[in-house]
């Protein structure tokens, strides 16, 4: 086994839950809530007591998990020599510390002559002193591995030591210039090594102070190297470990290569279904009409707007004969997720034996910012509780619309960028649910512009989607954009070529969207049945592009078979005729002329 000397403090911390008696709490001038220990003969009780060791010890337990032969210097026979007690209060979500006034210094021994790799723990004091021998130490023991967690402040000596290091984690609370290439970060939001990053999600309560997410991540990176494993796993054990691991400690390394290993396919499977997706020559339908958007339809037509006219309606669409031919995947609304075709198989259900990736729009429509005429979409609150439920159904994909329209003072800067944030909350919680996101944000049609004004707007959104994108560490591998064309609005007198709309389009996307996305699928946004497929057309003309570039329409797929059908499913063989011919019509667009 490998021999790791750890360096570091080591505190004895035991937490106490206490009870939420308010009237024990004082407010400071800052708004802080501390415990008042006022002697007024009110004691405190708590109901829960965990005791663990803090500091180094952190890495210690994470060593040990990892089969590897560890201890923190200073301790022997599984003893330390050394013992700092903190008390850590916790009540009504707020939390006090009781610590020692004398502190004890990280102890400094040498290394027995098996010892293979030291690290410089993040608790550990790293004075000019503590620096000096460690440096007299790497000296001695040249063919030692070094490695060490950046301390927040160091003399001239602790720089040096820092530039030792075969590998230094870092995070921002370094307050000088590292001076090393193997640097390990960590923030909030994930952990980077080179070019190479992986996410993670560490907003919870249960890590608090003893197990911290950078201690935790340190080690088991150092712990992963020494096992040998590749570097894209590494992260992804690291990230692991950092999500699981909770007042009980961290999580052992077969456990660990077991959950990994389950996530690293599950982003395999989100990539491959993402590029199924849009793969060529057929597209996506977009039957997700909200309840208002669908009584619009039925009611310019006379048409009953109750489930059953809704459900023949949808049933039109997905019981054509050979779908499965022309599209790769259906977006589908709550309520037709739920019912059912004529074989008594749910739709979702029933699409999928066609071969057919069912999908979900997920949004919960427009609302007004507050004093403003612009709008943001809704529905984050409890979208990762819906998306589970709507992976058990069997939906793999979801689409989420934020709308801008164009006037003279709209879009602002601050509804694109606010939108443009959901947008990426939204993709990412889909991610982390195992479902395949379709971000739309929509300029639409029906205005006034001329088409060197959609051409800028639509530029400016997509530049600021994916920075959102990029900010929330969103695989765009396993992203499909779904888009506009560029094209000036209905309104404008002048109305825009096929030939005008490819070129404009196909330069914004270039431009603006990363080659890593998995493809762009474009709406009709109101255009004609014939208008959508001769722009569509001119976009494919205009290629090849780096990304698979489709269809996801609805009423450019729809309406003729809307206006076949009527309401009177007598008429359903004819509305299918209708609808058919545009899926041909759509598919044969998608190849070059």
């Amino acid at each position: 086994m490998s021999k790791i000397l750890i360096f570091g403090n080591v505190i004895k911390d035991t937490y106490l839950k206490l009870d939420e008696q308010k009237n024990e709490l004082e407010i400071d001038e800052k708004g802080v809530a501390w415990m008042n220990l006022g002697f007024n003969g009110e004691g405190h009780t708590y109901f829960h007591q965990h005791n663990v060791f803090g500091g180094s010890a952190v890495s210690l337990e994470v060593f040990e998990k990892f089969g590897l032969d560890a201890r923190i210097a200073g301790m022997r026979d599984g003893k330390f020599s050394a013992q700092e007690n903190r008390f850590i209060l916790s009540v009504d979500s707020g939390t006090s510390y009781f610590v020692q006034e004398k502190k004890t210094r990280t102890i400094i021994e040498k290394p027995d002559e098996d010892t293979k790799l030291i690290f410089v723990d993040r608790s550990a004091t790293v004075t000019e002193d503590f620096a000096g021998k460690i440096l007299e130490i790497l000296d001695e023991n040249p063919n030692i591995l070094f490695t060490i967690y950046a301390p927040r402040t160091v003399g001239e000596k602790g720089k040096k030591l820092v530039e030792r290091a075969k590998i230094v984690f870092s995070d921002d609370n370094v307050s000088y210039d590292i001076k090393n290439k193997n640097i390990c970060y960590f923030d909030n939001e994930g952990v980077k090594f080179g070019e190479k990053r992986q996410a993670w999600q560490i907003e919870r309560i249960d890590l608090l102070t003893h197990l911290t997410a950078f201690s935790i991540g340190a080690s088991t990176f150092i712990g992963c190297i020494v096992k040998g494993e590749k570097l894209d796993d590494t992260l992804r054990i690291v990230k692991t470990n950092v999500e699981k691991s909770n007042l009980n400690g961290s999580i052992g390394f077969v456990r660990l290569k077991e959950i990994s290993g389950r996530e690293k396919r599950s982003e395999a499977d989100l990539r491959l279904m993402a590029k199924t997706l849009v793969s060529f020559p057929k597209g996506i339908l977009a039957a997700d009409e909200s309840g208002g958007s669908i009584h619009k339809k039925f009611e310019s037509m006379n048409i009953v707007d109750d489930e059953k006219h809704r459900r023949d309606y949808r049933n039109i669409f997905f019981t054509t004969k050979d779908l499965e031919k022309y599209v790769n995947g259906v977006i589908l609304f709550d309520e037709t997720a739920r019912q059912k075709a004529d074989n008594g198989l749910n739709f979702t259900e029933y699409l999928t034996t066609k071969g057919i990736i069912p999908g979900i729009k997920v949004d919960q429509g427009l609302v007004n910012f507050t004093n403003s005429e612009e709008k943001y979409t809704q529905g984050l609150d409890g979208l990762r509780d819906r998306l589970r439920e709507y992976y058990k159904m069997g939906l793999r994909f979801a689409k989420w619309r934020a709308a801008f329209e164009i006037s003279e003072t709209t879009p602002s800067d601050f509804a694109i960028e606010e939108n443009c944030k959901i947008l990426a909350d939204y993709a990412s919680d889909c991610q982390a649910e195992k479902i395949v996101p379709i971000v739309e944000p929509e300029v639409v049609y029906d205005g006034d512009y001329p088409l060197s004004k959609n051409i800028e707007v639509t530029s400016k959104i997509l530049k600021k989607l994916f920075e959102c994108l990029s900010e929330k560490k969103v695989d765009l591998s396993g992203t499909i954009l779904k888009v506009n064309m560029v094209l000036a609005g209905k309104k404008f007198p002048v109305q825009s070529t096929p030939e005008e709309v490819g070129e404009a389009t196909a330069k914004v996307l270039l431009k603006t969207v990363p080659k890593e996305l998995a493809g762009v699928v474009f709406l009709s946004g109101g255009q004609s049945v014939e208008q959508a497929t001769e722009n569509l057309q001119a976009v494919t003309n205009n290629g090849p592009f780096p990304w698979p570039v489709t269809f996801s329409f609805a009423r450019a797929l729809q309406d003729p078979a809307l206006f076949a059908w009527k309401g009177d499913n007598e008429n359903c063989d004819l509305a299918r005729k209708g609808f058919k011919e545009r899926l041909i019509a759509n598919c044969e667009a998608l190849r070059k002329k």
